[in-house]
């Protein structure tokens, strides 16, 4: 790469963490309405960053936050590049288990601590800055770039979908770029090749009008308690296969190449039950704790209600009872026909007496990046010259609808190249991004772009 690029990022290092450490002040919380004001700094910050750098830049009003959309388009001949990334941050709480206020960055054991330090306000700083490198040393870039920063990922990307597709033809792209996941480990650097997809639910099952005596009527109506865990319980067997009616019908498997590769991870299943605090790993028979969390789909219940749950006894049949209900897909699983079949088998395993509602909430498929693809390759490289290994390509349990939609809406598919670790504590107290992280993925980040430029271009 460009030696006087890679000089000006470590001549630069320091100012490039303070001006990092400006935005992490400023607390964007999407979803709490007294933060307006800060969302509209925080896309002022970016706006600026943009403008200062010689990008087109646009800061456009939604019906909720802006969304932030930079462009420079002067690398005729070579490839596009959309980079997508969010300003939004989780709220603080609870903030009595912060060590030092989340919007105070702070330094400690090389690890910058603040919230958005790693989701997502630090990984995607690390591409704005690794544009600035090229322009301010050699004048230009070696790529098209544009740059799509919202500001409600974390409260559902409301508005980001009619963006996408009222822009469908001015952010056509030959590759979309995403960091918002992780490195596998310490050391071991990652590209995300797999994503699963999601369908959420509630289940509520109502039975009489009324809380009833247990003494009275107990025996005598059917208990929406009781019911509903007889069908929680029927959700799977006793090897932890889902049981409703046709759910693995469309599953793809994985290729022995794939479960090789997952076999040869360094994975210490001893310390993985010890970091969350379980006597014993479980789950479908027949697949490795990897496979199961990448891999495979699932079924949880992810919370439950019903009747009373106050200090004491309290000898009631319950009225109603409610579950919430989540399913993780994988390739070629339609989340629309998860939903109808599952709806189905609760009706039909739902006990008379009491009457059941469902509800449908979001979903979205499954994502596989071709592991041969050229784009694949050349992050590959961009990574290890930057961090001095090469990536180990991972699949992760969790689902980023926006690389669908990206998919669905753009036809291209995403790079997911994650900076951050796993136990970089997102959402929680105590966020954080190893300095010297940031530091590599801005250097990774400067390399793909060169990398990416000897791809043949695909898009007008």
């Amino acid at each position: 790469m460009s030696a006087a690029v890679t000089a000006y990022l470590e001549s630069n290092a320091d100012r490039l963490l303070a001006e990092l450490c400006e935005l992490l002040r400023i607390p964007s919380i999407s979803a709490q309405p007294e933060h307006q004001p800060d969302m509209l700094r925080a896309a002022k910050f970016l706006h600026d960053q943009f403008a200062a750098m010689g990008f087109q830049v646009e800061t456009v009003q939604t019906a909720g936050h802006p969304i932030v959309y930079a462009e420079w388009l002067q690398a005729p001949g070579a490839p596009t590049v959309l980079v997508y990334g969010h300003y939004d941050v989780q709220p603080p709480d609870p903030l009595d288990l912060w060590t030092t206020p989340p919007f105070e960055p702070t330094i400690r054991d090389g690890k910058l601590f603040a919230r958005g330090a790693t989701d997502d306000k630090g990984q995607v700083f690390t591409h704005v800055k690794s544009a600035e490198a090229w322009l301010k040393t050699e004048g230009r870039l070696p790529v098209n770039l544009k740059f799509v920063i919202e500001g409600e990922e974390e409260v559902g990307s409301n508005n980001l979908d009619h963006f996408l597709e009222s822009r469908k033809a001015a952010l056509a792209c030959d590759v979309a770029v995403v960091s918002d996941t992780s490195q596998y480990a310490p050391g071991i650097p990652a590209i995300t090749y797999g994503l699963r997809g999601i369908v959420a639910c509630e289940v509520a099952l109502r039975g009489p009008k009324k809380d009833l005596h247990s003494g009275v009527f107990g025996g005598s109506v059917t208990n929406p308690v009781n019911a509903l865990c007889r069908l929680v319980s029927a959700l799977h067997d006793a090897d932890g296969r889902v049981q409703i009616p046709g759910f693995y019908d469309d599953v793809a498997p994985l290729s022995d190449a794939e479960r090789a590769g997952f076999a040869k991870l360094p994975f210490d299943e001893a310390a993985y039950r010890a970091e969350l605090g379980v006597s014993a790993v479980h789950g479908e028979a027949g697949f490795t704790t990897l496979e199961r969390r990448w891999a495979r789909p699932t079924c949880d219940v992810n919370g439950i209600t019903g009747g009373y749950q106050g200090a004491g006894p309290k000898t009631i049949v319950p009225s109603r009872a409610s579950a919430k209900i989540t399913c993780r897909l994988v390739p070629q699983q339609d989340p629309a026909r998860i939903l109808d079949a599952l709806e189905h088998f609760l009706n039909e395993n739902c006990l008379p007496g009491v009457e059941l509602e469902f509800f449908r909430f979001h979903g979205c498929p499954a994502f596989v990046f071709d592991p041969t693809s050229p784009y694949l390759t050349a992050a590959s490289e961009a990574i290890q010259e930057a961090f001095g290994a090469a990536p180990v390509l991972i699949r992760e349990g969790g689902s980023i609808p926006v690389v669908t939609t990206f998919r669905e809406v753009l036809g291209v598919d995403t790079l997911l190249l994650g900076w951050g670790q796993n136990t970089d504590n997102l959402h929680s107290p105590d966020e954080h991004f190893t300095v010297a992280d940031f530091h590599r993925g801005t250097l990774a980040s400067a390399a793909l772009w060169e990398r990416l430029a000897a791809l043949p271009k695909t898009v007008g």
